[in-house]
């Protein structure tokens, strides 16, 4: 399967693909298998990403860029479905992961670059990962200092590395934007099939943040789960969203009923 055959929705301004975990491993492993030069890149909005979406001109210019755009959100889903452009199902950065290295085979092992994380995070999330999952090799670790996207040269060497390691799969754990912006900004020159923008993930492989039990995953809850476990990182977050997702909602609601009248 290529992205070209997969139908897209358009909400909030974002233009996302509607796909299924299985559709995207499918159009992920395909570029996986052929290594072209350059990385394609995916983004995994959810509802924080709307809202920054909207106030970030050099988020909205790397989801231009991107080659996958899926939904990690529930609440993405559930609009998509009230303003009547459904998206299949919610496809989070955290559940491609781990069915991802599920795919990794003797015949076709998957060779995976961690970057992100705090010093010592990827560390323990590669012993987790080769454990459970011991067709896929680490091909490097790397936990650039605050800021180093500031510095063209602290920046460079971050590609360098990535290069000598010429992974299948980047996994990029800087947190969005920054996530977004690096592979929008060093897509051609970074030597891997793949740039997974994934926030947290390399820190749920590490076990420095639980991830929610299936059912509030399934039920849309895990958000609540999330702040339980991190309050004061993500409950001024979230308390953002809350005033300035309306905003968006409002507006999606009346370009839809403009569009029926």
């Amino acid at each position: 399967m290529s992205v070209a055959e997969l139908r897209t929705v358009q909400l909030f301004g974002i233009d996302l693909h509607a796909v299924t975990l299985t559709e995207a491993l499918e159009v992920i492993l395909g570029w996986v298998a052929r290594h072209e030069g350059g990385m394609r890149f995916v983004v995994t909005p959810n509802v924080q990403h709307a809202v920054l979406f909207h106030e970030n001109a050099e988020l909205r210019r790397a989801y231009a860029q991107a080659s996958l755009v899926i939904v990690d959100g529930a609440p993405l889903v559930f609009f998509s479905r009230l303003f009547g452009r459904p998206l299949p199902e919610r496809v989070a950065g955290s559940d491609i992961v781990p069915a991802l290295f599920a795919r990794s085979t003797a015949a076709r092992p998957l060779s995976v670059y961690l970057l992100g994380g705090a010093p010592g995070v990827g560390e323990r999330a590669a012993r987790t990962i080769v454990r459970d999952y011991p067709h896929v090799r680490i091909a490097g670790i790397d936990s650039p200092p605050f800021g180093f996207e500031r510095d063209p040269a602290v920046e460079q060497g971050v590609v360098e590395r990535v290069n000598a390691a010429r992974p299948d799969v980047l996994l990029v754990g800087f947190g969005c934007p920054k996530q977004e912006l690096f592979c929008e900004r060093n897509r051609a020159r970074l030597d891997a099939a793949v740039g997974l923008c994934i926030g947290g993930t390399i820190d749920f492989f590490a076990g420095e943040q639980p991830r929610a039990p299936e059912w509030m995953r399934s039920s849309g809850l895990e958000w609540i789960h999330r702040i339980a476990s991190n309050p004061r990182r993500l409950a001024p977050r979230y308390a953002s969203n809350a005033l300035d997702f309306p905003k968006l909602l409002l507006r999606e609601w009346r370009a839809s009923r403009g569009a029926r009248e």
